[in-house]
């Protein structure tokens, strides 16, 4: 029944999202599409029995040399309601991450779209602050 119910709320992501961009998905089930050069990826899961929820998880920036980046990203650049941000340092630089998990299960095209596209506007505000898009 999870998975019926996971598949169901990916459908109406997907359909909310269609809207707005072109949307990917992969054989995994996994949404994927891009938004002002954010990369962003929708997947479904359970927590735990009976609480199915989304992830969406953006790209924000990569390959960042401002050494700034953390605290820049620590003291709120981009200021997004929902979200949480994550800067990890890698090979070539910092890379800058946004992720939000929330229930789903229920929720319409409408609403839907709504909430995700808050959580993608932040990302792409934080990416503009951090990289000058």
């Amino acid at each position: 029944m999870t998975d019926t119910v996971i598949a169901g709320m990916l459908g109406t992501a997907q359909a909310a999202l269609e809207r707005f961009h072109d949307v990917v998905v992969d054989d995994d089930g996994a949404l994927t599409f891009a938004h002002g050069g954010v990369l962003c990826v929708v997947q479904g899961t359970e927590l735990e029995e009976g609480l199915p929820v989304l992830n969406i998880t953006c790209v924000v920036a990569w390959d960042l040399s401002d050494p700034d980046v953390p605290s820049r990203v620590g003291l709120g650049v981009g200021e997004g309601l929902f979200g949480t941000p994550r800067v990890v340092r890698g090979e070539h630089g910092w890379d800058v991450t946004l992720r939000y998990a929330f229930p789903a299960s229920g929720l319409a095209e409408g609403p839907m779209g709504t909430l995700l596209m808050l959580v993608v506007s932040s990302a792409s505000s934080m990416r503009a602050e951090l990289v000058g898009d």
